[in-house]
């Protein structure tokens, strides 16, 4: 019973701390997690700018198209990443031959400045490196010269298996031109590191084991997913492809506020509803459910912003789906511990076989949901990853707060 009531109290006291936490009301004892204190909105939330361009693909084999795409899709992520925006959202869009990269920046203030940077095609090079000397008050350091070698020069980057070393490897492959500008370079620079740079930013710094001539050459100590990477930045690095914007729209942050104050309002409702029917119908059992319901509430919006996730309109309905079935948890509980009840037994045997019998049945249900949300999680993008995300989290903190928030208040006030 002892270590029940410590529980209870350390429970209570963290659900205190994450709710000054997601709400804070003074920032005194919480100036250490400043960093996490403002939310993570998404575009349907604060506004920002809807982008579509479209790829002019005409000069790329048709089977390579979908990859040189992947690339670029990856270049365009990084580029919109320096802007600082709450959730980038780079997807991949075909409509009939016509390849679209649509493009969602929240939270942007200059959407021109946005345009001016993501319209650039992929820049591909490859740098030599030179050491600086050390001097009196400085380290020696690497420098990176520039070589006449770039993208343009690169016909494919392919990810594969070494036949010798049964390996991930990158494989390159230059035209004629670039061969011999590469077995120059790789004839000066044996022995040292070859840099790769995308954007004027280094992606690779493979090492120069000898002279390379015919222009093939592959880069080895990556792993299987390491290889994928980057052969699609090389590619899209190589990729002559210029991007056209066709579409433009800035959304403004009203709508986005509205949309915010309605998604908190709808959640707010479907808390207290839900709450004032289980208090109701199951009287003190009621009680006890919703004050694990509100633990759990809190628990689960503190870990959302602790992990820094982006909240977008279809997370938030992850999340308040994720209520519902907490409170589903318990009425199985509860209606299991009626019917011990009714056949005699004590409240506290009753409870005890209530949890023991429910449990098979709550974690059937929770986890054909937990499936089904890393489904949709892995095989969608966009707003749909958001919902899967919230929806997955809660379900797991619902199971914990079910079976261990809900019976350890049970057990304590009920003896």
């Amino acid at each position: 019973m002892k270590n029940l009531i410590i529980l209870l109290i350390v429970v209570i006291i963290l659900t205190i701390a994450a709710g000054l936490f997601v709400y804070p009301l003074f920032s005194a004892p919480f100036d250490f997690l400043a960093k996490y204190s403002p939310w993570r909105l998404g575009l349907d939330l604060i506004g920002g700018t809807h982008l579509i361009y479209e790829v002019d693909l005409s000069s790329i084999d048709q089977s390579d198209r979908d990859s040189a795409m992947e690339g670029l899709r990856d270049v365009m992520e990084r580029r919109v990443n320096i802007f600082g925006v709450s959730e980038p959202q780079v997807a991949i869009a075909k409509e009939g031959g016509f390849y679209r990269l649509v493009i969602e920046l929240a939270g942007v203030k200059n959407p021109q400045e946005a345009i001016n940077q993501i319209g650039r095609t992929a820049f591909l090079e490859f740098r030599e490196t030179m050491e600086i000397p050390a001097g009196e008050n400085k380290e020696a350091q690497v420098a990176y010269v520039q070589t006449e070698l770039t993208g343009r020069y690169l016909i494919k980057a392919e990810a594969i298996i070494g036949q010798s070393l049964n390996q991930p490897q990158i494989a390159l492959t230059f035209n004629a031109e670039g061969a011999k500008m590469f077995e120059e370079i790789t004839g000066r620079n044996v022995g040292k590191q070859l840099a790769i740079f995308i954007d004027s930013e280094p992606i690779s710094a493979p090492r120069v084991n000898e002279k390379i001539i015919g222009g093939k050459a592959v880069i080895t100590g990556v792993s299987s997913e390491e290889a994928k990477n980057l052969a699609n930045l090389l590619n899209a690095g190589a990729l002559p492809a210029p991007i056209k914007l066709v579409s433009q729209q800035l959304i403004g942050p009203s709508l986005g506020e509205e949309s915010l104050k309605k998604a908190i309002f709808a959640g707010a409702i479907g808390v207290l509803s839900v709450m004032a029917f289980m208090i109701v119908y199951y009287r003190l059992f009621g009680f006890f459910a919703s004050l694990a319901l509100l633990i759990y509430t809190v628990l689960t919006l503190a870990i959302f912003k602790l992990t820094s996730m982006t909240m977008t309109l279809s997370g938030i309905a992850g999340f308040i789906l994720s209520i519902g079935m907490a409170v589903d948890a318990n009425i199985l509980i509860f209606e299991r511990t009626k019917e011990e009840i009714k056949k005699g037994v004590s409240k506290i045997s009753a409870i005890e076989e209530g949890f023991r019998r429910a449990w098979p049945s709550i974690r059937d249900s929770n986890v054909s949901t937990i499936i089904t949300a890393v489904i949709l999680y892995k095989f969608t993008s966009s707003f749909v990853q958001g919902f899967a995300l919230t929806l997955l989290i809660g379900v797991l903190i619902s199971m914990f707060s079910a079976i261990m928030i809900t019976r350890t208040i049970l057990r304590i006030f009920i003896k």
